[in-house]
């Protein structure tokens, strides 16, 4: 029988929480008239936003909703290429969502429905943390004594100091993924080298899991939809009759072209992600946390 992620925390809960354009044409003869103020939002320059490359995106259709993934192939390359290969396959097509926990974490992937299961794939070597070397680009948004954390794209991650680097025998510095809402994490058996096919998405932070579940990916659109799966957990009593499921999992890349959806989320590097982060920590003072900062996005492309 195998004990998949998490059997035996407690759970707690804390909740979280583009545009309009103008145009005008005028007489070439005479200088376009001042645009009158915006209504909303300023509609985000081009720049701001940073495309996610279509084999880095994991389109899951669930009944409920489509929720995207930025698999991040630098952080756990063995667990992004299972979870490559077993969308590929069509092995999570109308799986169910067997384990979801208020407050905590939604956990899908067995084809026996009851955590049990797992894919005919041999288990996996634990990526429970990375090696972050001067080329990997990462924004810190708080730097605590002796560590930084921030953004490797749209993964929030904790590392040692860029300082460090200059100290080490390969040039690259200490880090790994932390569990804020929207991470995906691998589920195992009790032993370390035991991930397969199950996997998880957060719900809500849980740094308790940091360093101890493979980080792989971030949703980068629909986490209301993760949020809005329906509670039930066989372990702890807690069933639902009809948990909701997995229609369809496709990295966007094999998507014939016509049903690829493009994803752009705020890039980290830009002034606007600058501004919203200085908004952030002056709003929650001492208590700003990189699970804080839920990086905005916008979906075009084919409809979900």
């Amino acid at each position: 029988m195998m004990a998949h992620v998490l059997k035996t925390l407690a759970v707690t809960a804390g909740l979280l929480i583009a545009g309009a354009a103008f145009a005008q044409t005028a007489d070439p003869a005479t200088p376009p008239p001042p645009a009158p103020p915006a209504a909303g939002p300023v509609a985000p320059v081009a720049a701001e936003w940073r495309t996610v490359a279509a084999e880095d995106l994991l389109v899951v259709d669930t009944t409920k909703g489509r929720v995207f993934v930025e698999l991040a192939p630098r952080i756990a390359p063995l667990h992004v290429e299972r979870i490559r290969l077993l969308a590929h396959a069509g092995f999570y097509d109308n799986l169910v969502w067997h384990r979801v926990i208020d407050g905590f974490m939604a956990q899908t992937g067995d084809p026996l429905g009851t955590g049990d299961g797992q894919s005919p794939y041999p288990d996996l070597k634990a990526e429970f943390t990375f090696r972050r070397g001067p080329d990997m680009v990462f924004t810190p948004v708080s730097v605590p004594a002796g560590a930084a954390l921030g953004f490797i794209g749209s993964l929030p991650v904790q590392t040692q100091p860029d300082a460090v680097m200059a100290t080490t025998a390969d040039g690259k510095v200490h880090g790994w993924g932390v569990y804020c809402p929207g991470v995906a994490g691998m589920a195992r058996d009790e032993g370390n080298d035991t991930a397969n096919s199950q996997f998880f998405l957060m719900r809500q932070p849980y740094p308790s899991l940091d360093k101890r579940y493979t980080v792989w990916g971030n949703v980068v659109a629909g986490l209301d939809v993760v949020r809005a799966l329906k509670v039930g957990d066989g372990d702890n009593g807690i069933v639902t009759a009809e948990p909701d499921r997995m229609i369809r999992v496709r990295v966007a890349s094999d998507l014939p072209q016509g049903e690829r959806p493009m994803v752009q989320v705020l890039d980290t590097m830009s002034d606007r992600f600058r501004a919203m982060l200085a908004q952030e920590r002056e709003a929650r003072g001492a208590d700003f946390s990189v699970c804080d900062i839920i990086l905005p996005s916008q979906v075009s492309g084919a409809p979900g």
